[in-house]
């Protein structure tokens, strides 16, 4: 009897759809073709560069050049707690903080260290697309509870409470959102952490895009608004989006001491510590003004006007106003099985394949975040390219019949 090369477990991930969108996108770009990218969520900004002094001056120092903490360099872990405090309101001593290969890595952890196998996670769809696949390798079974545009994209605690069962362990709260850009209100989110409090459920709480918010819209963290939680929070989140430091890899979660334990245990064995170079850039980023994050917002606001105008000027196309974050996610089930260009596209795959076909422009369908019928659009690039990108949308769509 022959076995499998690759092992079920493993074989059974999906391909991050954003990463191969954008991937595909690169390859073309680089073959010659002038190909416009909406895929990955990349601030199209350089790293400040207060920070990146930060990286070469910790480059020079020799002990940065040897094996640190697994847990994250210990100033590092101290200023994450600090700017918890700051920017969540949440206190956290030092030792509950643990600094991860990007937030990727922080979501992992999180559920390899709290689910057994058969442990449900009730997962608000649409989702980013690592969240379910992260639960699956944990042994967990990601519940699906999705909310459309009619409410905003923000699931309800009837929703909740209908999709919970006897198995359901943890409940994913990801405010502002990927890929929606849907924000919870103060009292939305108390009264999702205080439900998820009253059913005993861990809330794993994704803080990612807390800086990134629009028309005056606040970022509540679930773990400030609902104390009743105690200690069964865990909170992801890290510099990427924040600072322009996609390719620098710093995560963090911060939970309580016994989880946090189990899991730098878990990482010590997988990656052992962050690189130095990219913490003390980290720790530069975390413990410097938000200057920087404030003229990045600016440039995202106006893209974010300019993309959903433009966007809702197509016929067949809803596209709700996102509060936070740097993505729209209109709904194009409008537009579904018209002609367009000769081809009856029946799902959002082949709307996408089909634009980036004809106009060379990469999009993400709503396949990789949920169910058809939705696509998702990163307007943190350049205001050209996404003039010009929108605007080749614009033309091939208008044209349906």
């Amino acid at each position: 009897m022959t076995s499998a090369r690759v092992s079920q477990r493993i074989g059974s991930i999906a391909e991050s759809a954003t990463l191969a969108v954008d991937a595909k996108a690169k390859a073309l770009k680089a073959a010659g073709r002038p190909v416009i990218g909406f895929g990955a969520g990349e601030p199209d900004f350089p790293t400040p560069g207060y920070i990146v002094e930060a990286a070469i001056e910790a480059a020079r120092q020799p002990r940065f050049h040897r094996y640190s903490p697994a847990g994250g360099l210990p100033e590092l872990k101290q200023a994450i707690a600090a700017k918890t405090k700051r920017d969540s309101g949440y206190e956290a001593d030092a030792s509950r903080v643990l600094v991860t290969n990007g937030g990727k890595q922080a979501v992992y952890n999180t559920f390899a260290t709290l689910l057994d196998p058969g442990d449900e996670v009730l997962l608000p769809t649409p989702y980013w697309t690592t969240y379910p696949e992260a639960i699956r390798l944990a042994g967990g079974v990601p519940v699906d509870v999705f909310a459309g545009p009619e409410q905003g994209y923000l699931v309800t605690v009837d929703q909740l409470e209908a999709a919970l069962t006897e198995r359901t362990k943890i409940l994913l709260f990801v405010s502002p959102s990927n890929p929606t850009g849907a924000v919870y209100s103060p009292e939305q989110t108390k009264e999702i952490g205080q439900w998820a409090a009253s059913k005993g459920l861990w809330v794993v709480t994704d803080e990612i895009y807390e800086h990134l918010t629009y028309d005056g819209v606040p970022f509540t963290s679930i773990a400030t608004a609902a104390p009743e939680l105690g200690d069964k929070v865990v909170i992801l989140n890290g510099v990427a989006k924040t600072y322009a430091m996609t390719g620098w890899r710093v995560g963090w979660m911060i939970g309580p001491a016994d989880v946090i334990k189990a899991a730098t245990n878990l990482q010590s064995h997988a990656t052992s510590n962050v690189a130095n170079v990219s913490q003390m850039a980290a720790l530069a980023a975390v413990s410097g003004p938000l200057d920087a994050v404030e003229e990045m917002k600016v440039a995202f606001d106006r893209r974010r006007k300019t993309m959903v105008s433009m966007l809702s000027a197509i016929d067949g196309i809803n596209c709700p106003t996102p509060k936070g974050a740097f993505y729209v996610y209109p709904d194009v089930r409008g537009i579904l099985d018209k002609e367009i260009a000769g081809i009856r596209p029946a799902t959002s795959a082949e709307l996408a394949a089909l634009i980036l076909d004809k106009v060379e422009v990469a999009i993400v369908p709503g396949e990789a975040f949920g169910p058809s019928g939705y696509v998702r659009l990163s307007y943190a690039l350049g205001d050209a390219d996404l003039a010009e990108g929108v605007g080749r949308i614009q033309e091939l769509l208008g044209a349906a019949k």
